[in-house]
């Protein structure tokens, strides 16, 4: 079945068995217009039969088609489960994960402690600090002890200087 617009004239395709005896509300893809649609074939017959009723007093039985009365959404209120899905006993059953278990607790304690990647990272870059700030302070004691590290301490202590320059400019340009 071809549609037409009523506001702006589109025509778009429907299937015949989309359009009920009852009409049915479409709506314009285009311009957004709704307007409720009868069969095309379902407004000739009911013209044609009535014209036919008058002419012909003989009544014949038609065998309408019956359609199936749509589903209708339920608005009431949920019924709310027996066990809550996040429940240890349900967890446990459904999906054998064990909560608040005292075994667990004991192991844990027992067990290894991490210390983490950031405080491990946060640990090394304050030893890396003390112990550069350190060289610095014995910088002379440890070149006369050994001079040939004099050149590498030097070396060093410029590297360090030129990082941070480098983090200086980043920050100061963004």
């Amino acid at each position: 079945m071809i549609l037409s617009c009523n506001s702006c004239g589109k025509k778009f395709v429907v299937p015949d068995s989309a359009i009920t005896a009852s009409g049915r509300t479409v709506q314009c893809g285009s311009c957004g217009n709704k307007w409720k649609q009868f069969p095309i074939n379902e407004i000739k017959k009911t013209q044609a039969v009535t014209s036919a009723q008058n002419k012909v007093s003989k009544v014949k039985n038609y065998q309408q088609k019956v359609n199936k009365p749509k589903k209708i959404k339920r608005t009431g209120i949920k019924k709310t489960r027996e066990i809550n899905l996040y429940s240890p006993e349900y967890l446990a059953k459904k999906h054998g994960i064990k909560l608040n278990n005292e075994d667990d607790k004991k192991a844990l304690s027992k067990g290894k402690i991490s210390f983490g990647f950031y405080n491990s990272l946060l640990l090394f870059l304050v030893i890396i600090i003390i112990l550069s700030r350190g060289l610095y302070f014995f910088q002379d004691f440890v070149v006369q002890k050994f001079p040939f590290t004099e050149f590498y301490i030097d070396y060093f202590f410029e590297s360090i200087k030129n990082m941070f320059e480098i983090w200086k400019n980043l920050i100061s340009n963004y």
